[in-house]
């Protein structure tokens, strides 16, 4: 049996492995992969052999691993790990799905790899068509709620509460309509291309705001236009004269003139 490992953090990767050894030691680890690019990049080499199994991290370094499926198919078998998670481990139950919670244990691993060596064809089938389905549901989700760290949580937040995204330092946060901030792990480009454009405008390097946290405008000096939120932001958000009719006909789109 030949497996793939998508993790990135080490000691849960080296962990994997080493119970692995002990449970299965005729299993082969193929690869360790630590992001949503080298995964993507493995299936996309033919020359990559093809594993029977594949245990998927859901949280990545850059982003969440249901994104892989956006570029590859994969047709082996998928067992999920994850921290604890009420939201995703609601999802897998709901749908059926096979999930190891971290850290992981041996009795655990022991009785996942006895149930897919178990499986039929059919049932093989069956259960990839289950992942397959939660995973077109998870995406059409994130539309509309992105998982983010909050202490020592992950929990759902719905972009109807977010009134604009922030970059600095390479980190991405969320601001709510209510000035609570959370870290998002994507950058502003991935959200721009996320996110519904009738409700959020890119109107900086550094913002994406809601229309729903637009207070008022100002006039700034050459033709550009200094944006007013109902929260306080980091720095001052300006319109550039270049951008100033896009914004324009964005704002009055969704505000349609008495």
């Amino acid at each position: 049996m030949k497996v793939l490992i998508v993790e990135d953090e080490t000691a849960a990767a080296v962990n994997l492995q080493a119970i692995l050894r002990k449970v299965a030691p005729t299993y082969e680890v193929l690869a360790v992969l630590e992001s949503i690019e080298d995964t993507v990049d493995y299936f996309r080499d033919t020359t990559q052999t093809a594993p029977d199994l594949v245990f998927m991290d859901i949280h990545l370094a850059d982003g969440e691993s249901f994104r892989i499926f956006d570029s590859v198919q994969i047709d082996a078998p998928i067992i999920f790990t994850t921290a604890y998670d009420e939201y995703a481990l609601q999802a897998f139950k709901v749908n059926s799905i096979d999930y190891l919670l971290k850290p992981i244990k041996a009795e655990d691993l022991q009785h996942a790899i006895d149930k897919f060596a178990r499986l039929t064809r059919s049932e093989r089938t069956d259960y990839k068509g289950r992942v397959d389905e939660m995973i077109e549901k998870a995406k059409q989700e994130s539309q509309h709620v992105f998982l983010v760290h909050y202490k020592d949580k992950i929990i759902p937040l719905y972009i109807d509460r977010v009134a604009y995204f922030y970059t600095s330092n390479e980190k991405v946060s969320a601001f709510t309509h209510t000035g609570e901030r959370y870290v998002v792990d994507r950058t502003l480009e991935m959200l721009q291309s996320q996110l519904p454009e009738d409700e959020f405008f890119r109107a900086t390097r550094q913002f994406i705001i809601s229309r729903k946290a637009v207070k008022d405008i100002t006039v700034w000096f050459g033709s550009r236009l200094s944006l007013n939120l109902t929260v306080e932001t980091p720095e001052r958000i300006i319109i550039s004269k270049t951008r100033v009719p896009e914004f324009k006909q964005w704002l009055t789109a969704v505000h349609p003139a008495d």
